[in-house]
């Protein structure tokens, strides 16, 4: 069956927004999921606009809901070190009583303005896309070892140096949070081979996506590893003046093998839309 949720994009909007959106969906049973996005300036809309911290958010959405699996889709690996990462994670894992979904990726592409500039408005630096993927597979095993392991560990990778590094607590679920990891390209799709548990790609071209999926099967293969173990999740814009191309967007995706789809949610949010993708959208596709 599939498995439907939301994301609210935290960017053009308050608190008191987001939080009136998941506390309905919270009610809403044809709703499992509910996502947040990880940028510290807006990437759509007013350049001057608000954002709110993700990770933060997260933790008061958690408190303030009891059912939804709760996530941030995804974390940008270049923003917090992985050790405070995984610290952060726990945190919020234990306040929703263990209901994360921990979302992971290698940042954002250098080719978007509008993100890139985030990286020199914080202090952040900036490094190629070779660095950020070996950075993710790296900060993808430190994460596990901290939520796991019993006693404290060094680490000496190339880009990830711990010294006595331990976890505690650990993580309400076990062995640990579901690792959902996003992006689409092939050195990518290699760490979300050995690492992750679901896999999510934006929508857009379906033709690409299956593409990627494929191409994901086969870097399993190589590793011995059943592809079928990764869930294929999909990120899919909704329309609110046509609903039906959002369905039949999903069916698509439902068809191609995705069965964790995320409905995003144009901002502003209407009163009562979480309900309305309930109906419009959520239960003609099941």
């Amino acid at each position: 069956m599939p498995s439907f949720g939301i994301m609210t994009a935290p960017s053009q909007v308050g608190y008191h927004d987001v939080l009136r959106v998941w506390r309905e969906a919270d009610t809403i049973p044809e709703i499992g999921h509910a996502w947040l996005f990880d940028h510290l300036m807006p990437i759509h809309g007013d350049p001057g606009g608000p954002a709110l911290e993700g990770w933060t958010l997260l933790s008061a959405l958690a408190a303030q809901t009891r059912r939804l699996r709760v996530g941030v889709l995804v974390t940008s690996n270049r923003f917090r070190p992985p050790a405070m990462l995984a610290k952060i994670a726990t945190t919020v894992d234990l306040v929703s009583g263990g209901r994360l979904d921990f979302g992971l990726g290698a940042g954002s592409r250098p080719g978007h303005p509008l993100a890139r500039r985030e990286y020199d408005a914080h202090g952040l630096p900036y490094h190629d896309a070779a660095h950020a993927v070996r950075s993710l597979a790296e900060a993808c095993t430190v994460i596990r070892r901290l939520w796991t392991e019993s006693e404290p560990f060094d680490f000496h990778g190339e880009h990830v140096r711990l010294k006595q590094a331990y976890g505690n607590p650990k993580p309400v679920q076990r062995p640990h949070p579901p690792i959902v990891i996003g992006g689409r390209a092939a050195a990518t799709l290699r760490v979300v081979a050995e690492h992750a548990d679901v896999w999510n790609i934006p929508g857009g071209d379906l033709d690409d996506v299956v593409a990627r999926s494929a191409l994901l099967d086969r870097y399993c293969a190589e590793l011995g590893r059943d592809p079928a173990s990764i869930v294929r999740s999909i990120h899919l814009p909704v329309s609110y003046e046509r609903p039906a191309r959002t369905r039949e967007a999903v069916a698509q995706a439902i068809d191609a093998g995705f069965h964790h789809l995320v409905l995003g949610l144009p901002d502003p949010f209407p009163e009562g839309v979480a309900r309305w993708v309930a109906d419009e959208v959520i239960t003609p596709s099941a």
